[in-house]
């Protein structure tokens, strides 16, 4: 609506509706309610305790008044380019759990600002698997706070993923630098990998050859911090 993409007649507060807040801890993850707000994530202590990599991210959307009031669910269902928390999804291999089904993340993001969920599907909760370890960095973009470049690196039993926002027109994965953490999980693993600017975005704050260069630093940074945090 902010943007002009939508200019519905009617809106449906869905503040009051307690079923869909909440955290849950389950033995091989965490469930987090669609209308869960960012602050209640950040502070959450079993959150920081089993991933702390989305407890940090959560910190560090927006300002205060922003994480008081967006949620989890909001965030997610926009897809907007540079937001966090689709990076938290892909690179965490989360589930969307809708009103209807179960979507992995890895289809969930379809485009800009675009998801696969239907019109009338409404997101119930998000299940995040508990990572061996995983980090969040993100250069931010001057006033909104939003990233320029945000990348998520975890280290799963399925393999790493590493999740790119801020950077294309949507959250992505970066196949090459998986592959490479993947046969050794240390920053030096990167060595070499050069990212392409094709496609990606330039702005006011930024070349495509400055997010290009932005993808790389973070990658290795988020690998050694992942390293020294543990998780």
């Amino acid at each position: 609506m902010k943007l002009r993409l939508a200019a519905p007649t009617r809106l449906i507060d869905l503040a009051d509706i307690g079923g869909l807040k909440g955290i849950t801890i389950q033995p091989a993850g965490i469930e987090l309610g669609g209308m869960t707000p960012h602050r209640r994530v950040a502070q959450c202590a079993e959150v920081r305790a089993a991933i702390p990599a989305l407890s940090s991210l959560a910190a560090g959307i927006g300002d205060l008044q922003v994480r008081n009031r967006g949620t989890l669910g909001g965030s997610v269902a926009n897809n907007d380019p540079a937001a966090d928390y689709p990076a938290a999804l892909l690179g965490l291999a989360a589930t969307i759990r809708t009103s209807t089904r179960e979507i992995g993340a890895d289809e969930f993001f379809t485009g800009l600002f675009e998801t696969a969920l239907e019109d009338d599907e409404l997101i119930v909760s998000v299940q995040f698997p508990v990572p061996k370890r995983a980090a969040y960095l993100k250069f931010r973009a001057p006033g909104s706070r939003y990233a320029l470049v945000g990348i998520l690196v975890a280290q799963t039993n399925a393999g790493v993923r590493v999740a790119v926002t801020g950077a294309g027109a949507g959250v992505y994965r970066e196949p090459r630098m998986e592959a490479a953490l993947s046969d050794t999980f240390h920053p030096d693993a990167l060595d070499g990998i050069e990212v392409s600017a094709e496609g990606l975005n330039a702005d006011m704050h930024g070349s495509a050859e400055y997010r290009a260069h932005l993808v790389g630093v973070l990658a290795r940074r988020a690998t050694a911090a992942a390293l020294e945090n543990g998780g």
